[in-house]
């Protein structure tokens, strides 16, 4: 056994990554079944300007709780609806129902009480979850914000909260410990029960004291090894598993499409949104979690990323360019084109205060044939082109094309974005 113990921890590593980031970030949160809410875009990388953001840590191991959206207008927004494998199991919004007021219950594992009429209810399939809220910007939104609230329908009873690893536990094996803890606070489908039965031999199913910290060395040596090698093999996939690029950019449709067994509402259970293979699944699920944690499927939303131009040269200020949407992306609710510093990830200042550019930007101006035209550029354009001007900073940058309900062209791979072309 000493011979696969290795092998097994390295898999056991990629397996349990997911479930441990996420419950790190819900622990970092330090906030349960109340709504965090983003009131202004952060100067933080990557950072949304099109968007606002809510978020909710849920604990119900107290029982069920009740989410209440309000109506927003016609605005696009979305709630998001993560387990603690980092599943996205529901979604709740622009692209899924009215646009009115409505409520939900939210019903963890194993509840058989009193419930709300069942187009009410959404089923959630561990104990920790996460919401995330978004909303578009703009006037009357942090009132849309105050509005969606959560509620505990049993808020007398105590909550189990996140699992502790055990003391005594050696450093190079707390990775185990938390995940044989975790694994029993939180089981995931009964299929995937099956799957993980592989890993009894590392101790991750042994029940009452954690048995790490009286292994001989020679096992501990052998998990240290395979934990390493596990580790190694996440961050090399998490460089090197993209979708191929296309006229320079990269866009995944399928990065998140590792949920196999909880479909709810606004979820596809479909072969074109899930990846049948639990194995390759798992790998594509450590990889999301690794580099985009709590991202959503392509049908949500789909944020293509281009850092060289049409003769295969990384972006830069040194240079102007032209983007030629013809037709502009196929969406059901807008599309943008954010600008961020290749070095840093931040949004670029400028002297307009504009960090994208898009369909619902004020005086976007379209071609003759109804393509659009935008100017990516350092150096400030004369003022008839200054409507469509993306502001790039002096070095190198990386733009953002963020498409909201992409259309069904986009999604199938028909709709191709167009290189952007030196001037």
């Amino acid at each position: 056994m000493r011979d696969d113990l290795p092998t097994l921890a390295a898999e056991a590593y990629g397996y349990g990554y997911p479930l441990l980031q996420d419950l790190h970030a819900v622990d970092t949160a330090n906030v349960f079944n109340a709504f965090a809410h983003q009131r202004s875009v952060p100067d933080t990388p990557n950072a949304n300007p099109d968007l606002l953001y809510s978020v909710a840590q849920l604990d119900l191991s107290g029982g069920p709780m009740w989410l209440r959206i309000p109506e927003t207008g016609g605005r696009y927004h979305v709630v998001q609806f993560v387990d603690a494998w980092t599943d996205n199991f529901a979604y709740v919004g622009s692209r899924t129902t009215p646009d009115e007021e409505r409520e939900y219950l939210l019903v963890p594992p194993g509840w058989a009480g009193r419930e709300a009429p069942a187009a009410d209810i959404i089923r959630v399939p561990t104990m920790i979850a996460t919401l995330i809220a978004r909303f578009r910007t703009g006037p009357g939104v942090t009132a849309l914000q105050d509005a969606l609230t959560v509620e505990r329908m049993y808020p007398q009873v105590p909550l189990d909260g996140l699992p502790h690893p055990q003391s005594g536990v050696p450093d190079e094996l707390s990775f185990l410990e938390t995940l044989r803890r975790s694994l029993s606070a939180f089981p995931p489908s009964p299929a995937e029960r099956r799957y993980q039965r592989r890993f009894a031999p590392l101790g991750l199913f042994d029940g009452g004291n954690s048995p790490y910290p009286t292994l001989p060395r020679e096992t501990r040596a052998a998990l240290r090894e395979g934990l390493d090698r596990g580790r190694e093999a996440l961050e090399e996939a998490a460089t090197t598993d993209h979708a191929a690029l296309v006229n320079g950019w990269t866009n995944d449709l399928h990065a998140f499409d590792y949920n196999l067994d909880y479909f709810e509402l606004g979820t596809f259970d479909a072969p074109q949104w899930t990846i049948p293979d639990r194995e390759a699944a798992h790998r594509t699920r450590a990889v999301a979690a690794r580099t985009r944690l709590w991202g959503h499927h392509a049908y949500e939303a789909v944020y293509p990323t281009v850092h060289k131009d049409r003769d295969g040269r990384r972006l830069t200020g040194a240079h102007a360019y032209t983007l030629r949407l013809d037709p502009p992306p196929p969406s059901a609710a807008g599309w943008s084109l954010t600008m961020y510093d290749a070095r840093t990830s931040h949004l670029v200042p400028n002297r307009l205060e504009r960090h994208s550019i898009g369909a619902g930007s004020e005086g976007l101006r379209a071609d003759p044939d109804g393509a659009v035209t935008i100017l990516v550029q350092h150096e400030e354009p004369a003022p008839e082109a200054r409507s469509n001007w993306l502001p790039s900073p002096p070095g190198e940058f990386h733009p953002v094309l963020r498409i909201y309900e992409p259309a069904d062209e986009l999604l199938r791979g028909e709709y191709t974005l167009p290189p952007l072309v030196p001037v």
